[in-house]
């Protein structure tokens, strides 16, 4: 097969976790007998830097004619704050590029061999954490109009309206289903239907969409409750789903779980459905990339971990190329090395470099 992704190292580790992944990528598919057709391009303040624009013309062109997109991170706080909030790169670039991609999926994996780097109780791991959440990605308060702020100080006034129509609340709890069909048949949604009327909406459709899986447990939990869960008794929890807001915060939350922020990969996605999604180049081009920042204070010294950013390569051949057993041997080669624990970078408590942990799991490939 023949992939055509867009690469968009971005800022900060950007480039040292794109260059890792794309070395995993082109093993695997000299492994498994598949051609990959890179297309770099800038992105973030490497391209205002270049071309005074966060996001280019060419690199949109690079990503509209490309079947996926990796991307590795956007944003440099001191610089960031030289700029008005819209003018920023991550608003710019992600909200640009991420357009009509509103599933975003967040694997939490506690791996045995990490059990030590989880802030909880031994024995409130002890059976493991597995949890996809599905966060939706288009609506509610970061998209919601009006938002913004007006008057001056110090009466000025900030607003920001969380807005979600019936037929996007149904399309990511539909994916949601969908996924915990493939995975353990439960699924929680997660609102605040107490206090928010859009909630209120949000839970009305589950019960409704619930009718089509009647296969899948579900269970509702608002969000507060969910966080504190999630703290409490992890291991229950199989797939969320969730509104944009929440979603952000919950997945931000459970990633130390796992570890490390720097080990959770994401994808953002037009559809999901129990075959997996399409790669017919219909609709926009789907998005990858872990969920950690850029980490300017680390840049540039090899000290970045990859695993994020290697886990979303995996993700991106199972869900866009529709390439489940090239997917799991890089997951599998992966979490081989986590568990052995003779190979760990600083976030992890060991002193290996990003490099290292690279050719840890090239060598188990």
């Amino acid at each position: 097969m023949d992939l055509h992704i867009a690469i968009l190292p971005g800022d900060g580790i950007g480039g040292e976790v794109i260059d890792a992944a794309m070395r995993v990528l082109a093993r695997v598919a000299t492994k498994f007998g598949h051609n990959v057709y890179p297309q770099y391009a800038d992105v973030g303040w490497a391209a205002i830097d270049k071309l005074g624009h966060a996001l280019p013309k060419k690199t949109r062109e690079i990503c509209a004619t490309s079947q996926a997109i990796l991307f590795g991170a956007v944003g440099l706080p001191d610089r960031d704050k030289t700029l008005p909030l819209q003018d920023r790169p991550e608003r710019v670039a992600l909200l640009e590029l991420r357009k009509g991609l509103f599933v975003n999926l967040r694997h939490i994996v506690l791996l045995p061999g990490l059990a030590s780097r989880c802030p909880l109780k031994n024995e409130l791991i002890q059976n493991g954490i597995d949890i996809m959440i599905i966060r939706e990605l288009t609506g509610g308060l970061y998209y919601g109009q009006p938002q913004g702020v007006t008057g001056t100080a110090p009466h000025r006034k900030a607003v920001d309206t969380m807005a979600y129509t019936e037929e996007e609340c149904q399309r990511i709890i539909r994916a949601g289903f969908a996924m915990a069909r493939q995975r353990r048949k439960k699924l929680l949604s997660v609102d605040k239907a107490n206090i928010l009327a859009t909630s209120g909406l949000w839970r009305q459709t589950a019960v409704a969409v619930h009718k089509e899986f009647p296969d899948v447990q579900l269970e509702h939990m608002y969000v507060d409750n969910a966080a504190m869960q999630l703290l409490r008794r992890p291991s229950t929890f199989d797939v969320i789903v969730t509104e944009n807001t929440f979603g952000d915060i919950l997945s931000d939350e459970a990633s130390m779980l796992a570890g490390s922020i720097g080990l959770v990969p994401s994808a953002c996605l037009a559809n999901f459905d129990s075959s997996g999604v399409a790669a017919d180049g219909a609709g926009p081009t789907p998005f990858y990339e872990p969920i950690h920042g850029s980490a300017p204070d680390i840049a540039g010294k090899n000290l970045a971990n990859p695993v994020g950013t290697i886990l979303t390569v995996a993700m991106m051949l199972r869900y866009t190329f529709k390439l489940p057993v090239e997917a799991a041997a890089i997951d599998t080669a992966t979490y081989a090395v986590l568990n052995e624990g003779q190979v760990r970078t600083g976030d992890l408590g060991g002193m290996a470099t990003c490099s290292q942990m690279t050719e840890a799991i090239l060598a188990r490939l």
